[in-house]
């Protein structure tokens, strides 16, 4: 039996963190592994032990955690994934990955890992619109990254707009697609 497909699922602090745990079930049920890599303001929003439940693996949140092996969790994390998803992805993340900035484990796993990068944007669409956005995603996108989404729908501040989190269905989709 072939060893199943690893996805590193990165979340990031936006309110549509919970969506993390419908994506983790339904790759779940595709046979695909699933490791959690929470940011600090992740945990804001989702406790990183419904993430375990969910996933039955350990929740990286600690980028100086003494690893299980001598290998840095990161490092570790970046070898095994087969592909690294970030959903939802802030701004935030966005911008420190298009500037190569490395000060967690996911953005420092996200510069290591030789895998696909799966780039979830969910924000508010005056966040996404702006031009500086814009750049860092184009950027992105020309260094291989991919995106899906964001949609129009309800956003946190009461609008409709660009910046709602794509729809589950389509995140897991697209991913195992890409991880053919």
């Amino acid at each position: 039996m072939p060893k199943p497909k690893e996805v590193i699922l990165g979340v990031t602090g936006s309110i549509a963190a919970y969506k993390a745990c419908e994506i983790i079930n339904r790759l779940k049920k595709r046979r695909v592994e699933v490791t959690a890599v929470m940011t600090k303001d992740a945990e804001e929003f989702i406790t990183p032990l419904t993430l375990q439940a969910l996933s039955a693996n350990r929740v990286v949140r600690d980028l100086f955690a003494l690893p299980e092996n001598v290998n840095p969790v990161h490092i570790s994390l970046a070898e095994r994934a087969d592909l690294t998803l970030i959903a939802p992805a802030t701004a935030n993340i966005i911008a420190k990955l298009s500037s190569g900035i490395a000060d967690d484990t996911l953005t420092c796993l996200c510069l290591s890992t030789r895998a696909p990068i799966v780039i979830c944007p969910a924000m508010n669409e005056k966040m996404f619109k702006h031009k500086i956005t814009q750049e860092n995603i184009a950027r992105l996108k020309a260094a291989g990254y991919h995106f899906i989404g964001p949609e129009k729908g309800h956003l946190v501040c009461g609008e409709r707009g660009i910046g709602h989190l794509a729809d589950v269905d389509q995140i897991v989709a697209q991913t195992l697609k890409i991880l053919k």
